[in-house]
């Protein structure tokens, strides 16, 4: 009864953090926490069915079948598939370089600016394609 209880507790947690605007746990966090209550609940489940709780059992593997499922899933959003079109002063403004900027400038400027903004990292998919336009067209340039 003490896991059943556990478990609501936790899977209401999760619901109610994902209903906040920013995820609670980002997605590769998500995956290894999933993973690792997958693992739990069919432990548990082999436990309680060597007691001859059936019941519990069935409904620990179900619960379990769920998580090992859900860590598996992207629950990213597809990158915008639209080409943004930036002029040069803006897409010098974007990735704080000047005028006079070499490549290797604006390939280390891009690089540190995408550390913080790659979705995987909490940024959001919106300002990685700014930041790949602005490289993108500050190169064709040089």
């Amino acid at each position: 009864m003490l896991y059943l209880a556990l478990g609501c507790a936790l899977l209401t947690a999760f619901v109610w953090a994902g209903r906040a605007k920013r995820p609670l746990l980002k997605r590769r966090e998500w995956r290894l926490v999933a993973g690792a209550l997958a693992v739990a609940a069919f432990a548990a489940a082999a436990f309680v069915g060597l007691r001859g709780e059936w019941s519990r059992t069935v409904l620990l593997v179900i619960v379990g079948l769920w998580l090992a499922s859900t860590a598996r899933l992207s629950w990213l959003p597809s990158a915008p598939s639209q080409t943004l079109d930036v002029g040069d002063n803006e897409a010098r403004s974007i990735l704080g370089v000047n005028v006079d900027a070499t490549p290797q400038d604006i390939q280390n400027a891009y690089a540190r600016l995408m550390q913080r903004a790659h979705p995987d990292k909490g940024g959001t998919h919106g300002l990685a394609a700014q930041l790949n336009a602005a490289r993108d067209r500050l190169l064709k340039k040089s």
